[in-house]
């Protein structure tokens, strides 16, 4: 960064011909065309820097003329006119060095860290913009002698980014709700958050291993870089942590995840002993002590590659290919050089149990899942529960297992028996099933075995606690949209809203977790407004003491999108909490109580007319000031939409 900023100080203090000018033509050239070529942008930012080298490619009419135009030396009583047209230029140029920084962070930057600060990424955007917008309206075109087709086509960018607004999509919305609960502090002792964290990965693209390596490389380029700023240490420990969930969902060794203590010793070792590239496994990147071969041909540390298949994946994790079998092979040939090189270097291996067994399945907790699953068609109820009881046990401690109990016909029985009397059975039997559909082809296996109306029935009947991992077991597997339309069309919604009425703190949160998840689904916005969800979400609003006002919010803002939800939403007791919330509510729930009011509004003149009447206007002027940069643009857009309705008798205050 400082040497491109010597640059354009060095090119400012040099203004003295137009031969300068020439220059500062060609490396703008060189610019757009260099953006032009990034490829691959973060997801997260994905369509905004699609746009924005759309609109920079727009300039490059404007650039050519520049440089056909003008001779790359003048007159010396022309050096006052060169002076008045170049120094636009060089701001011009500064503008596209700033977005091409930009650019390049989302084009290379941590997928996560950029997922995380989307809005502060957002308020960038909006920066470059206006310095874009700022030379553009200062360029001298006349002087220059720019044709009038070429100053159209600026015009026509300058209008682009003049407009350039950001809008909340469904994809974003829960993107942010899924950010929101992954970070949150949560005590709770079961895993459902990994189902959160499995779609989390996909959605940021982070499932693969290729992808996974990417993002290590650039989060310890962002823990170099940002890791010693004060304000960012707690957003750095966030990305790490998360992309050690990534790589323990994908199978990797978590001790192989960025560890700081870790990660420095390692460093500290390397810098005297160089690992032969072949002697590290490609998914733990640690030197391997016992090395087997897979269908592919590819080697790979035991233990890891156990992970990865136990996990799921049917691949082989470094070329991609699909594996013909599962069973490894001892790479003899390689463990013993890796231990001759070893001796030679006096360097000493990872004290690791060596296997020589190529069925990587067969192990005593394969046994014990075999013998669990049989007690399940026990005729004796003893028997059943104390299967059922350990199946959930071994389901919550790890992927392995899930996995594992799954591929040995474990889903059928336990979906069978969720159909018994018995509310203790049901309990564990509704526990397991949530764990397990934290591996997503489970969470196909369960809905196609029927568990989802079973479920149901247990949401509705069962004790307490059944009702609630009922709950979490829905939101886990209608993460599947094909999910989502089976609970609804199931009928699961009226008793999850009842959860959310008459459920404890813990209920309340698993029901609107879910419901959120439900309503994503346009169809089930209209099946949770008959249910009533409404009133039980404007008291979540109210009782400030459940800490669910994001959550309420957010269900809200989908459900504002809906006719009927609009009509319910706009009643004026609803306004007038709303507006509450915009003038005492914390950053975020200002920001979420803004946005609802913006798209009621944007339907209904009289719920913007409500809003004024209850002082709204002052606090969006407040929000305006010193707001987050999304509640920013959305006070922004409501105060442009009250002062251009005509039905409103608005008056802007000074």
């Amino acid at each position: 960064m400082e040497g491109e900023g010597s640059r354009i100080e060095g090119k400012e203090n040099n203004i003295n011909s137009w031969g300068n000018g020439i220059e500062v033509v060609k490396e703008m050239m060189e610019v757009i065309e260099k953006v032009g070529s990034y490829v691959g942008f973060r997801k997260t930012q994905r369509k905004e820097c699609l746009n924005l080298v759309r609109r920079l490619k727009l300039l490059m009419p404007l650039l050519e003329e520049i440089k056909e135009l003008h001779p790359s030396t003048c007159d010396d009583d022309d050096a006052d006119a060169d002076t008045d047209a170049l120094t636009p230029l060089v701001n011009l140029r500064t503008a596209l060095l700033a977005s091409k920084k930009l650019l390049k962070t989302c084009n290379s930057g941590s997928k996560i860290f950029l997922a995380l600060e989307s809005e502060s990424m957002m308020s960038r955007f909006h920066a470059v913009y206006d310095k874009l917008n700022q030379a553009l309206h200062d360029m001298p075109y006349e002087k220059l002698g720019i044709s009038e087709e070429v100053r159209e086509q600026v015009e026509l960018m300058h209008m682009q980014l003049s407009r350039a607004k950001r809008r909340t999509e469904t994809q974003d919305m829960e993107l942010a709700m899924d950010m929101m609960v992954v970070f949150s502090k949560n005590d709770d002792d079961r895993n459902a958050d990994d189902a959160i964290i499995e779609r989390l990965a996909k959605k940021l693209e982070l499932h693969t291993m290729a992808e996974l390596k990417t993002e290590t490389m650039a989060v310890r380029k962002l823990v170099k870089a940002k890791g010693g700023v004060h304000n960012n240490k707690e957003s750095i420990q966030q990305v790490v942590d998360l992309l050690r969930k990534f790589k323990q969902i994908a199978g990797i060794d978590e001790n192989s995840v960025l560890d700081g203590p870790a990660l420095l010793r390692c460093l500290e070792k390397s810098k005297s002993l160089l690992i032969p590239h072949e002697f590290l496994c490609p998914i733990s990147l640690e030197i391997m002590a016992d090395p087997v071969i897979i269908a592919t041909g590819q080697t790979y540390e035991r233990e890891s590659i156990q992970r990865w298949l136990n996990s799921g994946h049917r691949t082989c994790p470094k070329t991609g290919q699909k594996l013909n079998y599962l069973t490894v092979a001892p790479n003899f040939a390689l463990r013993n050089l890796i231990q001759q090189w070893c001796e030679k270097n006096n360097y000493d291996l990872p004290k690791k149990e060596i296997s020589d067994d190529p069925d990587i399945a067969s192990s005593p907790l394969a046994e014990e899942v075999s013998s669990l699953i049989q007690n399940l068609y026990s005729s004796h109820v003893n028997v059943q529960r104390d299967a059922i009881v350990r199946i959930r046990m071994l389901s919550k401690e790890s992927p392995d297992s899930r996995v594992l109990i799954a591929n040995s016909g474990g889903i059928p029985p336990l979906v069978y028996l969720l159909s018994c009397t018995d509310s203790e059975i049901q309990q564990h039997i509704v526990t397991a099933l949530l764990n397990l559909s934290l591996d997503e082809a489970n969470k196909r296996l369960i809905a196609r075995e029927g568990a989802i109306p079973a479920i149901i029935q247990v949401l509705r009947n069962g004790t307490q606690e059944a009702k609630e991992n009922s709950a979490a077991a829905l939101f886990s597997l209608s993460i599947l949209d094909d999910n989502k339309v089976l609970v609804g069309c199931s009928n699961g919604i009226p008793p999850l809203v009842d959860l959310l009425r008459n459920g404890t703190n813990r209920g309340k949160k698993d029901a609107a977790t879910a419901l959120f998840s439900l309503v994503l689904n346009q169809a089930n916005r209209s099946r949770a407004i008959k249910a009533g969800i409404i009133p039980p979400l404007l008291h979540l609003l109210e009782d400030k003491s459940l800490d669910m006002v994001d959550e309420a919010l957010s269900i809200l803002l989908l459900l504002a999108s809906h006719p009927e939800g609009r009509n319910e939403i706009g009643r004026l007791s609803f306004i007038q909490t709303l507006v509450e919330i915009v003038r005492d509510g914390t950053p975020k729930n200002k920001e979420c109580a803004t946005a609802v009011i913006l798209e009621l509004g944007s339907n209904n003149s009289s719920c913007l007319l409500a809003a004024l009447q209850y002082g709204v206007y002052d606090h969006l002027v407040e929000i305006k000031r010193c707001g987050t940069t999304r509640a920013q643009r959305k006070a922004n857009s409501l105060l442009h939409l009250m002062s251009k309705n005509e039905h409103i008798p608005f008056v802007p205050r000074k």
